[in-house]
């Protein structure tokens, strides 16, 4: 600090600069400042690619997890399977992916085998989601829903284990599909 010098302002860029006039190192200070756009877009770019690969969790690779996950032993896995299902199912395009990936047999099979209500309850609100579109009832009725639907059994502690059968034995009614068997 003995040796105090005045610091100019525009030091860095006369450093590494070759020009002197005033014009070209505005220039080149431009030419750095897009630069350094271009490489954090790059870098963004970059991140966002990778997390796309490596992570899951985003895009249709969820869904296809959340039918994997139906058929795991574990109940606590298939409930986790079910609920993600019935929150993917929010429209007819996202209703017959799942039916593409097999995710309606596999909710009719996680039904036929629960032990608990809480699983039952998991795969009829999932199997009740899908119902709102005509296509993946018509799958559901091909693969069995309505016979595994009626041998359920009640249950006595949860209400909405039958509100979910009531609700997905009526859509069967409404479109014809005979539900006497």
């Amino acid at each position: 600090y003995l040796f105090r010098r005045r610091v100019a302002i525009n030091q860095q860029s006369r450093n590494f600069s070759s020009s002197s006039s005033k014009e070209e190192l505005l220039l080149e200070h431009e030419v750095e400042r897009k630069f350094g756009w271009l490489l954090k877009s790059l870098f963004f770019g970059s991140a966002l690619y990778a997390g796309y690969q490596f992570f899951p969790y985003m895009g249709e690779n969820l869904m296809q997890q959340s039918v994997s996950l139906l058929r795991v032993k574990d109940p606590l896995f298939k409930r986790m399977g079910a609920s993600r299902l019935a929150r993917f199912a929010k429209d007819d395009e996202s209703r017959m992916k799942i039916v593409v990936l097999g995710g309606d047999k596999e909710l009719i099979n996680m039904l036929s085998t629960a032990k608990d209500d809480r699983t039952r309850k998991a795969a009829l609100n999932a199997l009740a989601k899908l119902s709102h579109s005509d296509d993946a009832l018509a799958s559901l009725q091909r693969a069995g829903a309505i016979s595994v639907i009626r041998s359920a059994p009640c249950s006595l502690e949860d209400a909405d284990v039958e509100k979910f059968k009531l609700s997905l034995m009526k859509r069967f009614q409404d479109l014809k599909y005979d539900v006497s068997s």
